[in-house]
């Protein structure tokens, strides 16, 4: 029996060294760093007449709680970010928070997604719900 162990115990160690240790950081330290891609934005459920101002685009994300987004016709907006964490009849929720500004037109963009979660080291999604409607945000890095 000492054995099976034994020849358990290496393949124990190469799977602990080789997995991401990503869902052991908080989401802001996971979110930051590198360029995140708005690739998808499904909806389900019934109602309508919500303005989405994130439909594509490339997110940046820095540590100190600014962001850069480029849209896919090319604007460039600045703004920042935050992720606040809030518990709702037994969940947690983590709410995103992103406000950016186009300084050539004076346009605006902001958006307080409900929840968001990772799926993977490099995707996650973002949540609005509204109504009877829910909004799915994809990003991947």
């Amino acid at each position: 029996m000492k054995k099976n162990y034994l020849l358990l115990f290496p393949v124990l160690c190469i799977l602990a060294v080789s997995c991401s240790k990503d869902f052991l950081k908080s989401y802001d330290r996971r979110i930051e760093g590198g360029t995140w891609e708005l690739y998808d934005v499904n909806s389900f459920g019934i109602g309508g007449g919500y303005s989405l101002p994130f439909t594509s685009g490339r997110f940046r994300f820095f540590d100190d709680g600014q962001l850069e987004y480029t849209d896919n016709q090319g604007n460039f907006y600045e703004g920042s970010w935050n992720i606040r964490k809030e518990y709702r009849n037994d969940e947690t929720l983590r709410q995103l928070i992103i406000t950016a500004v186009d300084f050539q037109t004076q346009q605006v963009l902001s958006e307080t997604f409900d929840d968001m979660m990772f799926t993977g080291t490099n995707r996650f999604k973002a949540f609005i719900y509204t109504g009877g409607k829910t909004y799915t945000f994809k990003f991947k890095r």
